[in-house]
């Protein structure tokens, strides 16, 4: 990741410095948005762009999640599933680097098509899980102690268009019609529980965890005397859509 933070500095110095003669002085170059849709699911968000001729910007967007609800966890988790984690809780960290290509007014307007880079960071905080443990007949509630990280790297392409609202040209409207993107990801949870697991009761905590069927995402699972280990590694797949609100300089 440290590569990637060092590389678009430069990149971005070097096209300045390489059409900073080039700007038309009529044109302002820099927009400043906010995605006012993302506040819905708690993303503080905020981008920068970049004018460096008529067809091509740079975009760099931020957006932090804080720790909260994980939204929408009833739709990839079966009922029971999501009982078993008693006050499960995320917060999230992005960063998307962002090459647009307009195609019709130009500086910052029209359509654009954009292939872009994300990075993605999720941090649990320290939650509750339970699995229900069977021994000669007799069911057992035994408790956990979560947590864990996951990072992903991921590509895509968007569709949008971008609108300047007003005479001056300074308030800006920017539409993002549609994009996905897919990538990798790894993650590591530890699940602690204050009881010794047997043998036994380790191979059902293992199936148990196995069988809570998360989609998108693969995951394999390690148990020991302690409780869990949850290691992901796989596919990385997110959407984007949204409205956006700027000012432009």
């Amino acid at each position: 990741m440290k590569k990637y933070f060092i590389l678009i500095p430069c990149f971005i110095f070097s096209a300045v410095n390489a059409q900073e003669s080039a700007d038309p002085p009529s044109e302002k170059m820099n927009i400043i948005k906010t995605n006012v849709t993302a506040y819905a699911f708690r993303n503080i968000n905020l981008s920068y762009e970049r004018a460096f001729t008529e067809w091509f910007s740079l975009n760099m967007g931020f957006g932090a999640m804080p720790e909260g609800k994980v939204p929408f966890i009833n739709s990839f988790l079966k009922d029971e599933d999501e009982r078993r984690f008693q006050n499960l809780e995320i917060k999230s960290f992005n960063f998307t680097i962002e090459p647009r290509f307009y195609l019709g007014a130009g500086y910052g307007r029209g359509f654009y098509i954009a292939p872009y880079y994300r990075y993605s960071k999720i941090t649990s905080n320290t939650f509750d899980f339970y699995y229900d443990y069977t021994f000669s007949g007799t069911t057992f509630q035994i408790p956990l102690k979560g947590n864990g990280t996951t990072n992903g790297n991921s590509g895509g392409v968007m569709v949008g268009v971008q609108f300047f609202l007003t005479s001056s040209r300074n308030l800006v409207l920017d539409l993002w019609i549609a994009g996905a993107h897919y990538g990798a990801g790894k993650g590591d949870f530890t699940m602690t529980s204050d009881v010794v697991l047997t043998p036994d009761m380790q191979a059902q905590l293992k199936r148990e965890i196995e069988n809570l069927d998360v989609p998108y995402v693969n995951y394999t699972v390690e148990t020991n005397a302690s409780g869990a280990r949850v290691m992901i590694d796989g596919p990385w797949i997110g959407f984007r859509s949204g409205l956006s609100l700027g000012y432009r300089f």
